[in-house]
């Protein structure tokens, strides 16, 4: 029992004809391959869905580009003459656009303005105005940005600044006391020896000197006790 024949119309669900779109795109390619292969034939082919994405395929042994010349030499249909016209608009469109800025720049540089009318320099007079005042607003949060910035830093070197101060000050005083500590017993001791206390050292000399034995003390050794 062969398949029935599917009537050709529009598939109205959008599911069912994204998937058999998807098939018949599929079928399509294979097909075009094909003829490409069996037949040594240049192929070219453009599709676009209903969504606007492109599908296409070219033959290897050549380009899209050269099968539209070709298609061109044919049909005797200039197929880029279109495209060429619209480009050519645009670019049209461009050059006006500059040449307008150019000269609106000129003007608020207070030139070319022999050629306005008294409604024209009303007008640029009032975007100038305008132009000003932002400007100067923009000019004035700039420099109270800065002063604010310059005010931090002022205070975080104030504050170092003060730490230095502090810090040199109690390391000023642990100095002094470390001192105090230190001459303490030197002190004591030099006292102690100048006035015959218990804190008297001996010193022991080595008869090894020569002015020892030209003095007379001999190998005897000399003491302080």
């Amino acid at each position: 029992m062969g398949r029935g024949k599917i009537e050709i119309k529009r598939i109205e669900n959008s599911t069912n004809r994204q998937v058999t779109y998807s098939k018949r795109r599929g079928g399509i390619f294979k097909k075009a391959r094909e003829l490409t292969v069996l037949c040594d034939a240049e192929v070219s082919l453009i599709m676009f869905s209903s969504t606007g994405k492109l599908s296409e395929y070219c033959s290897p042994s050549t380009t899209t580009k050269k099968v539209y010349d070709r298609l061109q030499e044919v049909s005797g249909i200039n197929l880029w003459s279109s495209h060429y016209e619209k480009m050519q608009n645009h670019l049209n469109k461009l050059k006006e656009e500059n040449s307008n800025l150019r000269r609106e720049i000129s003007q608020r540089m207070g030139e070319d303005l022999d050629g306005l009318q008294m409604e024209e320099l009303r007008g640029l007079e009032q975007n100038m105005d305008s132009a000003l005042k932002v400007v100067r607003e923009r000019k004035y949060h700039v420099i109270h940005t800065q002063c604010d910035t310059y005010r931090k830093k002022i205070r975080n070197l104030e504050d170092t600044n003060k730490r230095f101060l502090r810090a040199l000050e109690g390391s000023d005083e642990t100095a002094g006391m470390l001192y105090a500590d230190l001459g303490r017993p030197v002190c004591e001791s030099a006292f102690g020896l100048a006035s015959g206390g218990p804190h008297m050292f001996g010193f022991r000399v080595q008869p090894c000197h020569p002015n020892l034995h030209d003095s007379g003390y001999g190998n005897d050794d000399l003491r302080l006790a």
